[in-house]
């Protein structure tokens, strides 16, 4: 746990040091963005709840395809790590909400670094432990990194940790024994 907890630490300072390096470039690049609604994003950190920024992410993100967008991943990624600086991991760790916007922001990092995509799931994993999609996500990841071993110990260690709901658990475990690619369907999720 120890270990845990300092390599969080690390990850929350490396954030905070990158955010104010970057500070003043992302407040000329967002403020030069029209289409990001910088008004609506104010808006929203004045109110500050998870249901908000997942609600805007989700708008944001059906403006293209971010698997083929380049510039709309690199815009979503900024705006999810916006969201997760400005939504405290202690009061909202009980957030389904909350627990979304890791779980895409990690996604989202896979696209373009596995490893930091990597930090971000053991960060969701870590505050939101009691979602069972929080660790089917994760798991997904490691099966998309060819590290079934992982996947496995990820299921487990849910299924241990009594994440709900359980059947999705359980659903993800046997996909993954019939060697399947996708551990849900989109019918399952």
């Amino acid at each position: 746990i120890t270990s845990i907890m300092n390599r969080v630490r690390t990850l929350k300072s490396k954030y905070k040091t990158e955010e104010n390096i970057t500070d003043e470039f992302n407040y000329t690049k967002i403020s030069a963005d029209t289409t990001d609604n910088s008004g609506t994003v104010n808006q929203i950190m004045t109110t500050n709840n998870p249901e908000d920024w997942l609600c805007f992410l989700l708008k944001l993100e059906k403006k293209g395809v971010p698997q083929m967008d380049v510039s709309l991943l690199n815009r979503l990624i900024g705006r999810y790590s916006q969201a997760v600086t400005a939504l405290p991991a202690e009061k909202y760790s009980q957030d389904e909400s909350y627990a979304r916007i890791l779980v895409r922001f990690a996604e989202l990092k896979a696209l373009q670094d596995p490893e930091e995509a990597r930090d971000q799931f053991h960060l969701a994993r870590l505050n939101c432990k009691k979602f069972a999609f929080v660790h089917v996500a994760f798991a997904q990841f490691e099966l998309s990194q060819e590290n079934e071993k992982k996947c496995k110990q990820i299921l487990q260690k849910a299924v241990e940790c009594s994440a709900v709901p359980l059947e999705l658990l359980e659903i993800a475990l046997q996909n993954l024994h019939l060697k399947k690619k996708q551990l849900l369907s989109d019918e399952e999720k």
